[in-house]
């Protein structure tokens, strides 16, 4: 099994400390969980969580704990990893980090450490590819969900 991590966006007035009412934001469909969903958005990043965290390890302040990281808040029946929740200004931070930060700059500090596990010098420009994707998606998700001024939930699962 490979983990992936779901992020949703959430108004931030709306956003609860509820494991149950967190999880729901993922088993429910986006119009019954959120009164305004249609402004909000949900991305999932497949495959690559663990290694993606890679790619922002060198980065600071908003290295993997914050891009890919946040508070967590265990669920009712403490069975799986804990839902992770950055608030509206955190998730500005990262938006931020991530609109400025140089992709090239990232895989070449990431690359050594992730080639071995992608085939080698052989494969890097598939891998560099598929990172550099995931890097695009998380950057159009938090640009998108700091213009609204929302807060971020995060569901770490397995495919």
């Amino acid at each position: 099994m490979s983990e992936y991590l779901r992020l949703r966006a959430v108004p931030a007035p709306a956003l609860r400390n509820s494991p149950t009412w967190l999880e729901r934001l993922f088993t429910t469909t986006a119009g019954t969980a959120l009164p305004q969903a249609g402004r909000h958005c949900e991305d999932a990043l497949d495959q690559c969580r663990p290694d993606q965290e890679c790619v922002y390890a060198g980065a600071s302040p908003h290295g993997p704990d914050v891009v890919l990281g946040g508070r967590p808040v265990f669920r009712a029946d403490r069975h799986g990893p804990p839902l992770l929740v950055l608030t509206a200004a955190r998730t500005r931070g990262v938006a931020g980090f991530l609109a400025t930060a140089d992709f090239d700059e990232l895989w070449d500090t990431a690359r050594e450490t992730l080639l071995p596990r992608y085939g080698g010098e052989s494969a890097e420009t598939e891998a560099r590819r598929v990172f550099a994707e995931a890097h695009r998606e998380l950057t159009a998700f938090y640009a998108h969900t700091a213009e609204h001024g929302d807060a971020v939930v995060k569901w770490p699962a397995e495919a």
